[in-house]
């Protein structure tokens, strides 16, 4: 059910030489999308913490990053009546390999290269890319 209120959402653009992580979505909104690293601001939580833990949460914690840093913001309304201010984080990878750590939410990981994206893409990672290549930082929804 959706709330009555936008909620935040940070997500995590991962990046490993000309790859970023995504996933295949298996449920909520976006299902059979391949999406980032990324879920729920939580009470007290930075945006990088919340970029960790997500991470940790969705793709293990092995995985290492450095260099985390704000990418973008877009008011994602894409998946009405479900609306989201969504804080995109940067992050170069650093070590580890991605595992299915919640099965019920991603069917899967992998590394793609930024010139052969699947699709379709969740959300605002278009948004990402975008801010990626460009530094564009805001995004009308």
């Amino acid at each position: 059910m959706a709330s009555s209120r936008p909620q935040v959402g940070v997500g995590v653009f991962l990046v490993r030489g000309n790859s970023i992580l995504l996933g295949r979505r298996k449920a909520s909104h976006g299902h059979g999308e391949y999406a980032l690293p990324g879920g729920h601001l939580e009470l007290d939580e930075t945006f990088e913490e919340c970029a960790l833990r997500e991470l940790a949460e969705e793709a293990g914690s092995k995985i290492k990053v450095k260099e985390m840093t704000f990418l973008c913001l877009t008011n994602m309304r894409r998946y009405s009546p479900k609306h989201y201010a969504d804080i995109g984080m940067l992050a170069k990878w650093k070590s580890g390999e991605p595992i299915v750590a919640e099965p019920d939410k991603k069917e899967d990981w992998q590394w793609y290269d930024l010139n052969n994206l699947p699709q379709p893409l969740f959300g605002c990672t278009d948004n990402y890319i975008e801010a990626y290549r460009t530094g564009k930082v805001y995004f009308l929804g």
